[in-house]
């Protein structure tokens, strides 16, 4: 059978020898928003009807119809699809002869043929902009026929004039006028026919173009009372199953969807047609629907010629060479997403003019892979690293990216900017220098409703959360340069998410999850924490909740932190496959210690960091938790030391007799202060200062606590304004508005090494009576210690990152506690080696190849 619409995509796919998942269809058009967000809960919700017949007349979705037109439930007929109605129409008016303006929808004519109707063409003129020739119309109109036209007309998405249409059908009442308004929803403030009046005028709709459900086949007519009761009499019953009934009611409720599709369609419509009209050889005809008739105006190629062109990429247009009136220099394009829209033209470009499109910049995104996950903590950042090195030990060039990161673990880059932590390890990976391109956004949160928000490197001021979610908007295109700027360096771009990117109250202004995928044409691929217990319920929620556009952005799952044979996990893979349509691309086993930083402090607040004690461990190191704890990762090197046990503190009881106690950074000093004093553990410290040979350290905020007092004049981060510290280092700290950034190069002075990390702090710590213990390159003391060198504090982060250092130190606190110290390092802490581990690990457990194709590499 020779099928002569588009959007047969099971045809173009085999036609192009690409599966139908590759296929980008212009050659139907359908709403590039996709369907409305809550269709799968609609779908759901409706699936108990199933077993029960549908209400035969679609009484409940007439009357939704009604409602919304203006009308009464007995004008409204819903049918299976408009292409029933249209196809019941002729034998239901009773005429003989059928007009019908051309070029126009194909199956106008078929429907008519199928009722033996004698039919009549009047020609729309391209010389006249394919204008509706009224007088030629009503020339031809003898009585006892019926018009069917477009409104818009589809393929020349020209609008008529309805005013003159509906004074032809007063003046011809013995004619019936069939106008097709499928395409009448994308018009904004369009007036449908039905409400002028006229007996003799039926409207029919179509509900899956607008609402990109043609699966579900959802039409209607609009008609006089008794007109449309003939209509419905004629149809079969139960023509409409009982979902499609309550999709179409529950579309309708949507008008944000609606208003949202009909702005978006004119302004990709305009816009498209624009960068058409650019290309050699092309004339656009202006339309009012989405899409686009465009001729071809030049010698050396057709529409079926390129056609087969664009096909060979797996772009499908709409030759209209079988429209009446049109010839094979005619095609028809739908109105697509932007980034769709822009690969269409970028194609065409290349056809049209190969030479110049050679010499300039590729359209082409850089290949991406990108990683989402079913929630925070799920692995993403560590098997975005390990993806990073994997694809580096493979010969390509690459580099991280994370548009938006709420972390509290940052670093200092060579310039002086604040990123991620996660994005520096993951920049090691690639054996780059970190760069604030990687990591564009960092949000700080200093209390429970807010953060610091850092762009591009540098603080841009404390945001409640309803006022970041408005500043969004205004990031956004600096978050995409960033992006193009470091993608245009590398072959492949390695991405994260945040999160889970099914957060339905997020979802609305995501910059950072399925949003970035869209922008880079990532293959997305799901992590799940199987060790957290859930996994595949959680695959299967997380794609529940997503939009049909948004699950086409998953390439897949990964199965992260598995204890267990992979063989166990057969039965539920394949269930998931079957459920989702989607692979698994591998299982990752759980490694209890990757000698890697942790991507956050959630690992830390749930006690991933404290280790179990036993013999060979005598260095007990307790780290007390804050809060709002940063830079936590200033510890991770000691957990590797053979004789360190680290323990996190949250309460006096767990503060015991350890060998050192470490305060760490925190965004908000004084509150996480207050909460110490609160708990009862600046008290337990003090006393166990004053009666033990417990070696005391402050890191960064922790060194300021241990002053005599910290204000914060400018309310920077508290507004609490000042608190007392410890009062066991003679200093006092001043919160500054301009914030500290820079790698450093400094001396530990007792120890006589020389240490490397990074400054990142608003505090100003100044004393009279000091005694330095880290000194900086420039001279500059940036740690201070009491007397004895039993209390120390530094602003230095990662002054344990140094083997050498961490082992002396390590070794003063074995003598301290009668222990012979080791005296050589035992321990390297080595970043590189660890990534190439994890790198081998991860490359066993995925599925690496397929995740290359899917991303485009090979």
């Amino acid at each position: 059978m020779n099928f002569g619409h588009g959007g047969n995509v099971g045809l173009l796919a085999a036609r192009a020898g690409l599966p139908r998942e590759e296929i980008l269809d212009f050659s139907a058009s359908i709403n590039p928003q996709g369907p409305p967000g809550h269709l799968r809960s609609l779908v759901n919700r409706s699936l108990g009807e199933v077993v029960h017949y549908p209400d035969p007349y679609a009484s409940g979705l007439a009357a939704a119809i009604a409602d919304q037109h203006g009308l009464s439930s007995r004008q409204i007929v819903v049918g299976n699809g408009s292409t029933e109605i249209l196809f019941a129409l002729p034998r239901v008016l009773g005429v003989s002869a059928a007009l019908i303006p051309v070029p126009s929808y194909l199956d106008y004519r078929t429907a008519v043929l199928r009722e033996g109707l004698d039919v009549e063409e009047v020609l729309l003129k391209e010389a006249d902009g394919f204008a509706m020739p009224w007088t030629a119309v009503e020339k031809k109109l003898k009585g006892g026929e019926m018009v069917i036209l477009g409104q818009p007309n589809n393929p020349t998405g020209r609008l008529f004039d309805n005013e003159r249409l509906a004074d032809l059908a007063v003046r011809r009442p013995e004619t019936f006028f069939v106008v097709d308004e499928a395409f009448a929803d994308f018009v904004p403030d369009y007036r449908s026919m039905i409400h002028y009046g006229c007996v003799n005028i039926v409207v029919v709709r179509s509900m899956t173009k607008f609402y990109a459900v043609p699966g579900f086949r959802l039409g209607y007519a609009m008609a006089d009372a008794e007109l449309a009761d003939r209509l419905r009499g004629f149809l079969p019953p139960w023509s409409v199953g009982s979902v499609a009934q309550a999709v179409g009611q529950g579309v309708l409720e949507d008008q944000t969807y609606a208003g949202r599709s009909r702005c978006e369609a004119v302004r990709r419509r305009e816009a498209l047609s624009a960068d058409l009209s650019a290309l050699p050889g092309l004339k656009v005809y202006p339309g009012a629907a989405n899409y686009l008739l465009v001729k071809i105006e030049r010698e050396d190629v057709d529409a079926v010629g390129l056609e087969a062109k664009l096909l060979r990429q797996g772009i499908a247009i709409r030759v209209c060479a079988n429209f009446t009136g049109l010839g094979p220099e005619y095609f028809r394009v739908a109105v697509r997403r932007t980034s769709e829209n822009r690969r269409l033209v970028a194609a065409l470009s290349g056809v049209l003019q190969p030479s110049r499109t050679a010499g300039a910049a590729r359209a082409r995104k850089t290949p991406a892979i990108m990683f989402l996950g079913t929630s925070s903590n799920a692995g993403k950042s560590v098997l975005a690293a390990a993806m990073c090195r994997i694809l580096l030990q493979d010969g390509y060039t690459v580099a991280p990216f994370k548009a938006q990161n709420m972390s509290l673990n940052s670093h200092v880059t060579a310039d002086g900017g604040e990123m991620g932590r996660a994005q520096v390890v993951q920049a090691q990976a690639c054996r780059r220098a970190p760069d604030v391109r990687m990591n564009p956004v960092l949000l700080k949160p200093n209390s429970d409703m807010g953060s610091q928000v850092i762009v591009m490197g540098k603080p841009v001021g404390n945001m409640a959360v309803s006022d970041y979610i408005a500043y969004k908007s205004k990031v956004l295109e600096t978050v995409r340069t960033a992006y193009d700027s470091l993608a245009a360096d590398v072959d492949v771009m390695v991405l994260e998410g945040a999160g889970s990117p099914a957060e339905v109250n997020l979802k609305r202004h995501d910059i950072v999850n399925l949003a970035m995928a869209d922008y880079a044409r990532a293959a997305a691929l799901l992590v799940g924490d199987i060790d957290r217990g859930g996994v595949f319920a959680a695959f299967a929620g997380t794609l529940d909740l997503l939009s049909e556009y948004e699950r086409s952005l998953i390439a897949g799952f990964v199965i992260n932190r598995f204890r267990g044979k992979q063989a166990l996990l057969a039965d539920a893979i394949a269930f998931t496959r079957r459920h989702t349509g989607l692979p698994t691309f591998g299982v990752v086993p759980y490694v209890a210690d990757l000698g890697l930083p942790e991507e956050d402090s959630v690992s830390f607040k749930a006690g991933a960091a404290s280790q179990d004690s036993g013999a060979g461990r005598p260095v007990e190191i307790a780290v007390v938790d804050l809060p709002h704890i940063s830079n936590f990762t200033d510890f991770d090197a000691l957990k590797i030391e053979p004789d360190v046990r680290i323990r996190i503190v949250r309460r006096v009881a767990d503060l015991g007799r350890p060998a050192a106690v470490i305060l760490p950074g925190s965004k908000n000093v004084i509150e996480d202060l207050a909460h110490l004093q609160r708990s009862g553990l600046v008290d337990a410290i003090l006393q166990l200062a004053r009666t033990s040979a417990v070696e005391l350290i402050g890191i960064c905020g922790g060194f300021q606590m241990l002053g005599q007092h910290i204000e914060d004049p400018l309310a920077i981060e508290s507004l609490s304004g000042r608190i007392q510290g410890l009062g066991l280092l003679d200093a006092a700290t001043s919160l500054a508005a301009e914030k500290s950034l820079r790698l450093v190069g400094a001396r530990h002075v007792a120890s006589g090494h020389t240490v490397r990390g990074y400054e990142i702090h608003h505090g100003q710590t100044h004393s009279q009576n000091h005694t330095a213990c880290v000194v900086r390159e420039d001279g500059e003391a940036i740690g201070i210690a009491s007397p004895d060198g039993r209390i120390w504090g530094t602003y230095l982060h990662g002054i344990f990152d140094d083997d050498a250092f961490r082992r002396w130190f390590v070794d003063r606190l074995r003598s301290a506690r009668g222990f012979e110290p080791v005296g050589r390092i035992v321990a390297p802490y080595d970043v590189d080696a660890a990534l190439d581990r994890l790198a081998d690990m991860v490359r066993e457990s995925l599925q690496v190849q397929e995740i290359y194709k899917k991303a485009g590499l090979r």
